[in-house]
């Protein structure tokens, strides 16, 4: 099922961006195999572990990476392997024995993921952080927040996940692809503060143009201009607003009632903040249930701002399918949509070494050699 079907990934089990990954191979149909550890290693994460959503799609394996004969099992698995994906510092693979050269003598095709905050070189490879963090260096979280006030972190979507998980799965397919070719495998070296940097490459085009301010909420994206922000409405709710082009503004100002030659040229920053106190005020006169029946189906680009449970039930959302209950769990569906080879979901998240003896087996292991790690507790 999915269009990544064939395709065996083995992921050293970590936090945030490397489930992440993992969770996205898995969705398109990848086999990906989830190798914990058999000590309980903080991975941040205290949720149980059936409602560790990101964990879904995939069986795991439990092994002791401090001994030996753990890092042979985990490198047979590497030998059939077509990528292995790992997030921890610079250096801890390779102190298992399991760093890109040992996995690549194994298999010289292997595409060798590696998943960090600040790359596999440079001062600051071995440093300590998280997303927050990592978006600060890149210069993305200095983009967001109010006029006057501190940066507002975008929990941590555009580090961990969209610099992070994403585009470790970008490097690690084009790796995957270009060894069917090559015949050789490689590494990938995805840091989250290049991969969040890089979402804002726009922002550099406007900054080359000198059409980009430093100042938040300053420009048109971030909430300076009155065409493209939030607004309160009358019950307390928020509208969001994206009226960027003229045809969409026109529109926008005839549903509001306000006349379009009162807010000409749109594009004067001057008047910007007297517009949006007048946006501020004409959204509250109604409810966001009102602005919305009223602004429905005209291309204002007004939408309204849905808490999450809102947006399960949304009727485009139910349409789309969108969100699915799986395992008992609501959750975001796979995306994006195939119209032959359609992902769809299938294992539950795992607990650790659930399906340890099953996959042993898949890989070759006699029946014997399991009985025997098990009972010497290098595989749980």
């Amino acid at each position: 099922m999915g269009p990544l079907a064939g395709i065996k990934i083995i992921e050293l089990a970590g936090i945030g961006p490397g489930p992440f990954a993992a969770m996205l191979f898995a969705d398109m149909g990848a086999t990906v195999i989830r190798v914990d550890r058999v000590q309980k290693a903080d991975l941040g994460v205290a949720l149980p572990p059936r409602l560790n959503i990101m964990n879904r799609g995939r069986r795991s394996i439990a092994v002791d990476l401090k001994s030996k004969a753990g890092v042979d099992v985990v490198l047979r698995l590497v030998s059939q392997a077509d990528a292995l994906i790992e997030g921890f510092r610079p250096g801890v693979t390779e102190r298992l024995g399991l760093g890109p050269e040992v996995c690549l003598a194994r298999n010289p095709k292997l595409v060798f993921g590696r998943m960090t905050g600040y790359g596999q070189s440079g001062p600051m490879s071995s440093v300590a952080g998280h997303d927050i963090n990592y978006i600060a260096l890149s210069g993305v979280l200095n983009m967001i927040g109010e006029r006057g006030r501190k940066p507002v972190p975008p929990l941590n979507l555009v580090g961990d996940f969209g610099g992070g998980g994403m585009f470790l799965v970008f490097g690690v397919l084009c790796g995957i692809i270009e060894a069917r070719s090559s015949g050789k495998g490689q590494v990938v070296d995805a840091a989250m503060t290049e991969g969040a940097a890089l979402l804002a490459n726009m922002v550099w085009g406007f900054r080359g143009m000198n059409q980009w301010s430093e100042a938040r909420a300053d420009n048109v994206l971030d909430g300076g201009s009155h065409f493209y922000d939030t607004y309160e409405t009358k019950d307390g709710k928020y509208m969001a607003i994206g009226a960027i082009e003229k045809v969409f503004y026109v529109k926008l100002l005839e549903l509001m009632d306000l006349n379009p030659a009162e807010f000409e040229p749109q594009h004067d920053k001057s008047k910007w903040p007297q517009w949006k106190a007048r946006f501020a005020e004409v959204f509250k006169t109604k409810t966001r249930d009102e602005w919305t029946k009223l602004m429905a189906h005209e291309d204002a680009c007004a939408f309204p701002v849905l808490t999450a449970e809102e947006a399960t039930t949304h009727p485009h959302n139910q349409a789309r399918q969108a969100f699915v209950k799986h395992a008992g769990v609501m959750q975001v569906a796979p995306a994006p949509r195939f119209s032959r080879t359609a992902p769809e979901l299938t294992l539950p998240p795992p607990s650790a070494g659930e399906h340890s003896a099953e996959i042993l087996r898949e890989f070759g292991f006699a029946n014997e050699e399991i009985s025997s790690l098990q009972s010497g507790k290098t595989v749980l």
